[in-house]
């Protein structure tokens, strides 16, 4: 199912939500995106996964993990799809924070931050 919404996205078919859970009450957000530090590189996420900036993951504050969500840099245009499976403080300014392989994807890696639109696409079952 994930490889038909990735191959769904790259051929440009669109996009919409396929999860048989609840709706989330967030489905398409616009705020400030930023990148892990490199010395993120391998600690361990709030999911318990293992962080690598070679992956393409996420932390947000609110979407569950195993969420996939598109991320649309506005300035340039350019997407990347990206798994959530860390979190974000509430206080932070930020919406996402991005593995350094997304940020590099969606082209903002020297300016270090960008604003982004998040359109919720799928998410595992619990």
């Amino acid at each position: 199912m994930r490889a038909f919404i990735l191959i769904t996205l790259l051929l440009g078919f669109g996009y919409k939500s396929f999860s048989q859970d609840k709706p989330s009450s967030i489905n398409k957000t616009v705020g400030i995106a930023s990148f892990y530090a490199k010395k993120f590189n391998g600690r361990k996420t709030s999911s318990g996964e293992k962080f690598s900036n070679d992956s393409l993951t996420a932390a947000h504050k609110k979407l569950k993990f195993g969420t996939y969500i598109l991320v649309r840099n506005l300035k340039n245009d350019s997407t990347v799809v990206v798994k959530i499976n860390d979190r974000l403080p509430q206080k932070s300014k930020r919406s996402i924070d991005l593995s350094l392989r997304a940020a590099k994807q969606l082209n903002f890696v020297k300016s270090g931050l960008t604003k982004v639109e998040i359109t919720v696409l799928d998410s595992l079952k619990n």
